[in-house]
Protein backbone atom coordinates (compact mmCIF):
# COMPACT_ATOMS: atom_id res chain seq x y z
CA UNK A 1 0.00 0.00 0.00
CA UNK A 2 1.36 3.39 -1.02
CA UNK A 3 0.87 6.10 1.57
CA UNK A 4 -0.35 9.50 0.46
CA UNK A 5 2.21 12.06 1.52
CA UNK A 6 1.63 15.53 0.03
CA UNK A 7 5.10 16.77 0.88
CA UNK A 8 6.72 13.79 -0.89
CA UNK A 9 4.57 14.39 -3.97
CA UNK A 10 5.61 18.04 -3.94
CA UNK A 11 9.31 17.19 -3.64
CA UNK A 12 9.24 14.61 -6.45
CA UNK A 13 7.39 16.97 -8.78
CA UNK A 14 9.78 19.79 -7.92
CA UNK A 15 12.78 17.60 -8.72
CA UNK A 16 11.21 16.54 -12.02
CA UNK A 17 10.41 20.14 -12.97
CA UNK A 18 13.93 21.30 -12.10
CA UNK A 19 15.39 18.45 -14.13
CA UNK A 20 13.23 19.33 -17.15
CA UNK A 21 14.23 22.99 -16.86
CA UNK A 22 17.91 22.08 -16.66
CA UNK A 23 17.60 20.02 -19.85
CA UNK A 24 15.39 22.49 -21.72
CA UNK A 25 17.21 25.72 -20.85
CA UNK A 26 20.21 25.20 -23.22
CA UNK A 27 17.80 24.35 -26.04
CA UNK A 28 15.74 27.45 -25.25
CA UNK A 29 18.80 29.72 -25.25
CA UNK A 30 19.88 28.22 -28.58
CA UNK A 31 16.47 28.97 -30.05
CA UNK A 32 16.48 32.51 -28.65
CA UNK A 33 19.94 33.16 -30.10
CA UNK A 34 18.73 31.91 -33.49
CA UNK A 35 16.05 34.62 -33.56
CA UNK A 36 18.36 37.62 -32.94
CA UNK A 37 20.86 39.48 -35.05
CA UNK A 38 24.59 38.90 -34.63
CA UNK A 39 24.99 42.32 -33.03
CA UNK A 40 22.41 41.49 -30.37
CA UNK A 41 24.08 38.18 -29.50
CA UNK A 42 27.58 39.62 -29.24
CA UNK A 43 26.55 42.71 -27.28
CA UNK A 44 24.31 41.13 -24.61
CA UNK A 45 22.71 37.80 -23.71
CA UNK A 46 19.04 37.84 -24.83
CA UNK A 47 16.51 35.82 -22.87
CA UNK A 48 13.47 36.47 -25.07
CA UNK A 49 13.00 35.59 -28.76
CA UNK A 50 13.85 38.29 -31.27
CA UNK A 51 12.38 39.44 -34.54
CA UNK A 52 14.81 37.79 -36.97
CA UNK A 53 13.53 34.22 -36.75
CA UNK A 54 12.37 33.94 -40.37
CA UNK A 55 15.35 35.86 -41.75
CA UNK A 56 17.94 33.81 -39.88
CA UNK A 57 16.42 30.44 -40.73
CA UNK A 58 15.91 31.44 -44.35
CA UNK A 59 19.54 32.52 -44.61
CA UNK A 60 20.73 29.30 -42.95
CA UNK A 61 18.71 27.06 -45.29
CA UNK A 62 19.35 28.93 -48.53
CA UNK A 63 22.63 30.84 -48.12
CA UNK A 64 24.72 29.35 -45.32
CA UNK A 65 27.36 30.96 -43.17
CA UNK A 66 30.94 32.12 -43.39
CA UNK A 67 33.27 30.37 -45.81
CA UNK A 68 31.12 27.22 -45.96
CA UNK A 69 29.63 27.18 -49.45
CA UNK A 70 27.11 24.40 -48.78
CA UNK A 71 23.82 25.58 -47.31
CA UNK A 72 22.19 24.10 -44.24
CA UNK A 73 19.44 22.73 -46.49
CA UNK A 74 21.99 20.77 -48.54
CA UNK A 75 23.74 19.48 -45.43
CA UNK A 76 20.43 18.42 -43.88
CA UNK A 77 19.66 16.47 -47.04
CA UNK A 78 23.06 14.76 -46.84
CA UNK A 79 22.49 13.91 -43.18
CA UNK A 80 19.03 12.54 -43.97
CA UNK A 81 20.35 10.38 -46.83
CA UNK A 82 23.09 9.03 -44.58
CA UNK A 83 20.75 8.39 -41.63
CA UNK A 84 18.05 6.68 -43.71
CA UNK A 85 20.66 4.68 -45.64
CA UNK A 86 22.34 3.45 -42.46
CA UNK A 87 19.03 2.61 -40.76
CA UNK A 88 17.54 0.71 -43.71
CA UNK A 89 20.85 -0.96 -44.54
CA UNK A 90 21.45 -2.17 -40.99
CA UNK A 91 17.90 -3.49 -40.63
CA UNK A 92 17.91 -5.28 -44.00
CA UNK A 93 21.31 -6.93 -43.52
CA UNK A 94 20.52 -7.86 -39.92
CA UNK A 95 17.19 -9.43 -40.89
CA UNK A 96 18.79 -11.51 -43.62
CA UNK A 97 21.78 -12.58 -41.52
CA UNK A 98 19.59 -13.53 -38.54
CA UNK A 99 17.24 -15.43 -40.88
CA UNK A 100 20.17 -17.40 -42.32
CA UNK A 101 21.63 -18.20 -38.89
CA UNK A 102 18.33 -19.40 -37.39
CA UNK A 103 16.64 -21.22 -40.29
CA UNK A 104 19.47 -22.60 -42.41
CA UNK A 105 21.67 -25.47 -41.31
CA UNK A 106 25.22 -25.13 -42.59
CA UNK A 107 28.68 -25.84 -41.25
CA UNK A 108 30.16 -23.34 -38.80
CA UNK A 109 26.79 -21.61 -38.48
CA UNK A 110 27.32 -20.67 -34.84
CA UNK A 111 30.95 -19.80 -35.51
CA UNK A 112 29.83 -17.18 -38.00
CA UNK A 113 27.26 -15.89 -35.53
CA UNK A 114 29.85 -15.44 -32.80
CA UNK A 115 32.25 -13.80 -35.25
CA UNK A 116 29.48 -11.30 -36.02
CA UNK A 117 28.81 -10.83 -32.32
CA UNK A 118 32.51 -10.25 -31.55
CA UNK A 119 32.48 -7.23 -33.88
CA UNK A 120 30.63 -5.40 -31.09
CA UNK A 121 34.08 -4.97 -29.57
CA UNK A 122 35.33 -3.21 -32.72
CA UNK A 123 33.63 0.19 -32.96
CA UNK A 124 34.09 2.51 -35.90
CA UNK A 125 36.88 4.40 -34.14
CA UNK A 126 39.01 1.24 -33.88
CA UNK A 127 38.72 0.24 -37.54
CA UNK A 128 38.43 3.68 -39.08
CA UNK A 129 41.88 3.78 -40.74
CA UNK A 130 41.64 0.44 -42.59
CA UNK A 131 38.03 1.25 -43.50
CA UNK A 132 39.14 4.60 -44.90
CA UNK A 133 41.86 2.89 -46.95
CA UNK A 134 39.34 0.45 -48.40
CA UNK A 135 36.97 3.30 -49.33
CA UNK A 136 39.85 5.20 -50.94
CA UNK A 137 40.88 2.14 -52.97
CA UNK A 138 37.30 1.72 -54.16
CA UNK A 139 37.07 5.43 -55.12
CA UNK A 140 34.18 5.93 -52.68
CA UNK A 141 35.48 9.04 -50.95
CA UNK A 142 33.16 12.04 -51.19
CA UNK A 143 30.13 9.94 -52.06
CA UNK A 144 26.92 8.84 -50.42
CA UNK A 145 27.95 5.20 -50.77
CA UNK A 146 31.15 5.96 -48.88
CA UNK A 147 29.16 7.61 -46.11
CA UNK A 148 26.71 4.72 -45.78
CA UNK A 149 28.22 1.35 -46.70
CA UNK A 150 30.94 1.07 -44.00
CA UNK A 151 28.34 1.63 -41.27
CA UNK A 152 25.45 -0.62 -42.37
CA UNK A 153 26.56 -3.82 -40.61
CA UNK A 154 25.11 -4.22 -37.12
CA UNK A 155 25.92 -7.07 -34.76
CA UNK A 156 23.44 -5.73 -32.20
CA UNK A 157 20.49 -5.77 -34.62
CA UNK A 158 21.51 -9.22 -35.88
CA UNK A 159 21.54 -10.54 -32.32
CA UNK A 160 18.14 -9.01 -31.50
CA UNK A 161 16.49 -10.40 -34.64
CA UNK A 162 18.07 -13.81 -34.04
CA UNK A 163 16.67 -13.92 -30.52
CA UNK A 164 13.21 -13.01 -31.81
CA UNK A 165 13.28 -15.50 -34.68
CA UNK A 166 14.14 -18.26 -32.22
CA UNK A 167 10.83 -17.61 -30.43
CA UNK A 168 8.78 -18.08 -33.63
CA UNK A 169 7.07 -21.52 -33.56
CA UNK A 170 8.52 -24.05 -35.99
CA UNK A 171 4.96 -24.94 -36.99
CA UNK A 172 4.72 -21.69 -38.96
CA UNK A 173 7.73 -22.66 -41.06
CA UNK A 174 6.29 -26.12 -41.59
CA UNK A 175 2.91 -24.64 -42.60
CA UNK A 176 4.54 -22.47 -45.27
CA UNK A 177 6.51 -25.45 -46.53
CA UNK A 178 3.35 -27.60 -46.77
CA UNK A 179 1.63 -24.74 -48.59
CA UNK A 180 4.36 -24.90 -51.23
CA UNK A 181 6.18 -21.74 -50.17
CA UNK A 182 9.92 -21.34 -50.13
CA UNK A 183 12.28 -19.70 -47.63
CA UNK A 184 11.79 -16.18 -48.96
CA UNK A 185 8.01 -16.47 -48.84
CA UNK A 186 8.31 -17.49 -45.19
CA UNK A 187 10.69 -14.59 -44.64
CA UNK A 188 8.61 -11.87 -46.29
CA UNK A 189 5.11 -13.12 -45.45
CA UNK A 190 5.67 -14.34 -41.88
CA UNK A 191 8.89 -13.15 -40.25
CA UNK A 192 9.03 -9.56 -41.50
CA UNK A 193 5.40 -8.72 -40.53
CA UNK A 194 5.92 -10.34 -37.13
CA UNK A 195 9.09 -8.29 -36.64
CA UNK A 196 7.58 -4.92 -37.50
CA UNK A 197 7.66 -3.57 -33.93
CA UNK A 198 11.29 -4.62 -33.55
CA UNK A 199 12.07 -3.05 -36.91
CA UNK A 200 10.37 0.20 -35.86
CA UNK A 201 12.25 0.33 -32.56
CA UNK A 202 15.58 -0.35 -34.23
CA UNK A 203 14.83 2.20 -36.95
CA UNK A 204 14.46 4.95 -34.36
CA UNK A 205 17.75 4.02 -32.69
CA UNK A 206 19.66 3.54 -35.94
CA UNK A 207 18.32 6.73 -37.55
CA UNK A 208 19.53 8.77 -34.60
CA UNK A 209 22.84 6.88 -34.72
CA UNK A 210 23.28 7.74 -38.39
CA UNK A 211 22.15 11.35 -37.99
CA UNK A 212 24.63 11.96 -35.17
CA UNK A 213 27.64 10.50 -36.95
CA UNK A 214 30.58 12.90 -36.87
CA UNK A 215 33.95 11.14 -37.07
CA UNK A 216 33.33 9.03 -40.18
CA UNK A 217 31.82 11.87 -42.29
CA UNK A 218 34.71 14.06 -41.15
CA UNK A 219 37.16 11.48 -42.52
CA UNK A 220 35.36 10.57 -45.73
CA UNK A 221 34.24 14.00 -47.02
CA UNK A 222 36.40 16.83 -48.28
CA UNK A 223 33.94 18.29 -50.81
CA UNK A 224 31.39 20.60 -49.24
CA UNK A 225 28.49 19.24 -51.28
CA UNK A 226 28.79 16.01 -49.25
CA UNK A 227 29.07 17.65 -45.82
CA UNK A 228 26.60 16.42 -43.22
CA UNK A 229 24.98 18.96 -40.93
CA UNK A 230 27.22 18.24 -37.94
CA UNK A 231 30.32 18.68 -40.08
CA UNK A 232 28.87 21.88 -41.52
CA UNK A 233 28.20 23.37 -38.08
CA UNK A 234 31.79 22.61 -37.09
CA UNK A 235 33.07 24.26 -40.27
CA UNK A 236 30.95 27.34 -39.56
CA UNK A 237 32.79 27.71 -36.25
CA UNK A 238 36.24 27.49 -37.87
CA UNK A 239 36.65 31.18 -38.70
CA UNK A 240 40.07 31.70 -37.16
CA UNK A 241 40.29 35.20 -35.74
CA UNK A 242 37.11 36.28 -37.51
CA UNK A 243 33.62 36.56 -36.09
CA UNK A 244 31.43 33.48 -36.38
CA UNK A 245 27.85 34.00 -37.54
CA UNK A 246 26.40 32.82 -34.27
CA UNK A 247 22.80 33.56 -35.20
CA UNK A 248 23.10 31.32 -38.28
CA UNK A 249 25.00 28.63 -36.36
CA UNK A 250 22.29 28.57 -33.69
CA UNK A 251 19.61 28.31 -36.39
CA UNK A 252 21.50 25.40 -37.96
CA UNK A 253 21.78 23.75 -34.54
CA UNK A 254 18.02 24.01 -34.00
CA UNK A 255 17.38 22.56 -37.46
CA UNK A 256 19.72 19.66 -36.64
CA UNK A 257 17.48 18.71 -33.71
CA UNK A 258 14.26 18.56 -35.69
CA UNK A 259 14.55 15.28 -37.70
CA UNK A 260 15.54 13.02 -34.76
CA UNK A 261 12.81 14.56 -32.59
CA UNK A 262 10.22 14.05 -35.33
CA UNK A 263 11.26 10.41 -35.80
CA UNK A 264 10.96 9.75 -32.07
CA UNK A 265 7.57 11.49 -31.82
CA UNK A 266 6.06 9.87 -34.93
CA UNK A 267 7.28 6.37 -34.03
CA UNK A 268 6.93 6.57 -30.26
CA UNK A 269 4.21 3.91 -29.96
CA UNK A 270 6.02 1.44 -32.22
CA UNK A 271 9.29 2.12 -30.39
CA UNK A 272 7.76 1.40 -26.99
CA UNK A 273 6.08 -1.76 -28.31
CA UNK A 274 9.32 -3.00 -29.83
CA UNK A 275 11.18 -2.48 -26.55
CA UNK A 276 8.55 -3.84 -24.15
CA UNK A 277 6.63 -6.66 -25.83
CA UNK A 278 7.00 -9.83 -23.78
CA UNK A 279 7.89 -12.09 -26.70
CA UNK A 280 10.95 -10.03 -27.63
Amino acid sequence: MVEHRPWLTFVTHAVLILGCLAIAFPIYTTFVASTHSLEDITSYFPLLPGQFLIDNYHQAVTVGSGEVIATVGTMMLNSAIMAFGIAFGKILISLLSAFAIVYFRFRFRMTFFWLIFITLMLPVEVRILPTYEVMADLNMLNSYSGLIFPLIASATATFLFRQFFMTVPDELCEAVRIDGGGPFRFFFDILVPMSRTSIAALFVILFIYGWNQYLWPLMITTEEKYYTLLIGIKRMLDVGEGQADWHIIMAATMLAMIPPVLVVILMQKQFVKGMTETEK
